[in-house]
Formats: structure tokens, sequence, C-alpha cells
């Protein structure tokens, strides 16, 4: 059998990794995979650091997305490959990248993870999370000022700027392309049973 792979989008703070994460429990580690967008980011390495941090990390063009295509399709062929592990707080790639094995389920989740034919095209479905803003605005302020050590004031500048924008424009119009809407008020649980749903009824 061909493996699994779902696409796992939904704007900043929707709960795209928490899902992800808890979807991979639920199918045990060692038939799973998640692949992080956010591990994608271009490298910035070759510009100051100044210009690097106003860059828009929320635009679709910051992304290597034939990186994570050529990634996708050598797993999907039941190859191995080298994901890039990056530096948020330097806004580059770290030297040392994250070996992953093919598994039966890969998992590819991030804001712009069923934006783009050329991912969705090998996807076997495509979930979004339909989260309210002001709830993925509080979220996103406590990762970033917890994980990514950045201040309150530069993530609501980020957030007004371009978060918000291009959310409005980019990720907000991808839900069209999506097999399954979540919405706000379900349970992690129910969230993770109908995902399993659609999963066993794929895999027939």
């Amino acid at each position: 059998m061909n493996n699994l792979i779902i696409g796992i989008a939904g704007g900043t703070g929707s709960g795209k990794t928490t899902i992800a994460k808890a979807l991979q429990e639920k199918l045990s580690k060692s038939d799973s995979l998640i692949i992080k967008q956010d591990s994608y980011y271009k490298d910035l390495s070759h510009i100051p650091y100044k210009e690097r941090i106003s860059q828009n990390f929320d635009h679709p063009n910051s992304l290597d997305i034939e990186l994570l295509v050529n990634h996708i399709e050598r797993l999907k062929n039941k190859k191995n490959i080298s994901a890039p592990d990056y530096d948020f707080t330097k806004h580059i790639r770290r030297q040392k990248k994250i070996s992953c094995k093919p598994k039966k389920i890969i998992l590819v989740e991030g804001i712009f993870a069923i934006f783009f034919s050329s991912l969705r095209k090998l996807y076997t479905f495509n979930v979004f999370l339909d989260i309210p803003p002001d709830i993925r605005l509080i979220r996103r302020i406590n990762r970033d000022m917890n994980n990514r050590d950045r201040s309150i004031k530069s993530v609501t500048k980020q957030y007004l700027d371009t978060v918000r924008p291009m959310h409005n424009q980019f990720v907000e119009p991808s839900k069209n392309y999506a097999d399954i809407i979540i919405d706000n008020d379900k349970s992690i649980e129910s969230i993770i049973e109908a995902l399993m749903l659609k999963i066993k009824s794929v895999s027939l």
C-alpha cells in the first residue's frame, strides 16, 4: 500500500502542530512522520541580521517550496531525506540537518501546507483548522515570547504588518482546498477521532 500524506493547514496559532502531534501519538511514531513547513523557510544567512528580521515571513515566497516538494516526493518514493533545521532567532538554517525515514503516514503541517498545488497533488487529503483570529493571536504571542525569544511589541507589530494581511490574502482562501474543515468548538479528542475515521476510509 502507498503511504498516506495528509496536509494540515490553518492560520498562525490554529493548533496545527498540536493536532499533528496528537494524531501521530494515536497512529504511533513508528508508523507516522511529521514534516513541519516552518523548517523550510529560506536560509537568510547571506544578508545582514537587520535585513533578515524585516523580511515578510508570512508570504508564500518566504518558503523554499521546491525543496519541500522534493522531500515529500522522496518520502513518497520510500527514500530518506535530510530536512533543514531552521533557527527562528537568527533566521538561518542550522548546519545540522534532521534525518527522516519514510513512514506509512506523513503529516505535513504549516500555514501554507495546502496552498501550493505542487504540494496538494502529493496529498491523500487536506485538513484546515478554522480558528477565530483572537484565539490564534493569543496563542502566537505565547509561543513567540516563550519559544522564540520575542517581545510582545515585536510579535504584535509583525501580526499587524504581515501576519494578518497575509492570512487574509493567502491562508484563508486555501481553506477552499480542504477536504476536512475543523472548527473551534471541537475538542482535540473529537478532532483526532474524525481524522482517524478519514484515514481508515482512504486506507480501505
